[in-house]
Parts: C-alpha cells; structure tokens; sequence
C-alpha cells in the first residue's frame, strides 16, 4: 500500500493536474463549408445554364412555328387555281390581318379577276429564313418562291422565282399574314 499524504487546506498539491488542452479541429468544419458553397455555387451554375437552355428552346419553337406558317401560307399564295378563284381568295383573306388584309379586301375583285384569267400555277417555296423579330412580337421572313405554269397551249413550261419579305405576328394561337412585300 502506498501512504497516504493528508493535505492541509491551503497547501498546495504536489502534482499538478492541469486538465488536458482541447486542440481545435478545423479540417472537418473547413471542409464542410468549402463543399457547402461548391454546392450552391454548382446548383446555381446549373440553373443558369437550365433556364439559358429553356430559352433557347422555346426561340427555336417559336421560330419553328413561324418559319411552318409562313412556308405553308406561301405555298398557298403563289398557287392561285383559276378554277377555284373565290375559294383562293377567301382563303388568302382568312390569314391576312392589318396592313395585308385592308389592302387586300380593298383589291379583291381585281385580285379575283386576275386569278380567274391565269393559267394553273404551282408555288413552292425554296427557301425561307427568319430576318428578325420585331417589337411588336411580329417576325419577319425572307422567302424565295418558285412558280411553275403550263402557257395555255401545254407546250412551253413556265417557271419563275420571287423573293418576298413576309411580316406574319401571331393573334392568339393563330399566325397571320400581315405585310407581304415582294423584293426587286
């Protein structure tokens, strides 16, 4: 057995026990918050990149669409049926608005009796390409067409190609035609 030492009060014990020193770990909560703003700096990252993609996916749509219904309403439009000249002409009325459509119902009769006298022709478009958007949320298209018409005896083929500037803007879920200017 070992002897036992009685302390009196005041005297100072002969070892010191001084508890033992903490040492700081700053690895694990430096790490943590470096990998903490990796992350949100990685998710915005990707949002930013979500939201350009969305947009741009929703320009190409848009322009899809326009690009469609100009390349059909110009199909249409240069090819007039001599046979069916009411029925062209209300169609071609039907998808113009603004501009377009006052200048047309102002010329529908001459325009009726112009087709009326015409040989058959078949338009096809060649090529079409958004020029740009304007303001007003209207688009503006570069088309080149190409007609093709018999003369009247059958033996000589006709065949011709237009450049048209076409301004179409979209009233509610339906695109129409409002200028239509052919290019020199």
């Amino acid at each position: 057995m070992s002897p036992r030492r009685k302390l009196e009060p005041g005297q100072q014990p002969l070892f010191c026990v001084t508890p033992p020193r903490m040492s700081r770990r700053w690895g694990l909560p430096l790490v943590a918050m470096l990998t903490t703003a990796i992350a949100a700096a990685a998710i915005t990252v990707c949002a930013l990149d979500l939201n350009s993609h969305d947009m741009q996916r929703r320009t190409t749509i848009k322009d899809a669409a326009a690009l469609s219904y100009v390349r059909s309403f110009m199909t249409e439009f240069t090819s007039p049926d001599p046979f069916h000249a009411n029925d062209y002409t209300d169609r071609i009325l039907a998808q113009a608005t603004g501009d377009f459509a006052l200048q047309y119902r102002k010329n529908q009769n001459e325009i009726l009796i112009q087709v009326a006298r015409a040989e058959p022709t078949t338009g096809t478009v060649l090529d079409a390409g958004i020029s740009r958007w304007n303001d007003d949320g209207s688009v503006e298209v570069l088309v080149t067409t190409k007609f093709t018409s018999k003369s009247r005896d059958g033996k000589l083929q006709l065949e011709r190609a237009n450049q048209w500037v076409v301004t179409a803007e979209q009233e509610g879920e339906w695109w129409k035609i409002s200028k239509l200017t052919p290019m020199i």
